[in-house]
């Protein structure tokens, strides 16, 4: 899978999760908190959804690391190439 396309399934998640997000306006460097509205019941669903669109187990420590687009695209990748 592209950078190109984990970033694509990012955004397709959080899109489920908060579908008043415009994925055009999502900057890549700010954390998703700060520029969506979700809770940490929203956080998790968009963990579970990362994990059900990607098949990938994502530890409870990581989850900082999925703060912001950037982020969540990196730890993606490494994980994915077995980095992580």
């Amino acid at each position: 899978m592209t950078k190109d396309e984990i970033r694509a399934t990012v955004l397709r998640v959080l899109g489920e999760i908060a579908p008043e997000a415009d994925p055009a306006s999502i900057k890549p460097d700010v954390g998703f908190r700060e520029q969506v509205d979700l809770d940490s019941m929203d956080l998790l669903n968009f963990v579970i959804g990362l994990h059900s669109a990607l098949n990938v187990e994502i530890p409870e420590a990581d989850y900082p690391k999925l703060a912001t687009l950037d982020g969540c695209v990196q730890y993606l990748m490494a994980i994915r190439e077995g980095a992580a």
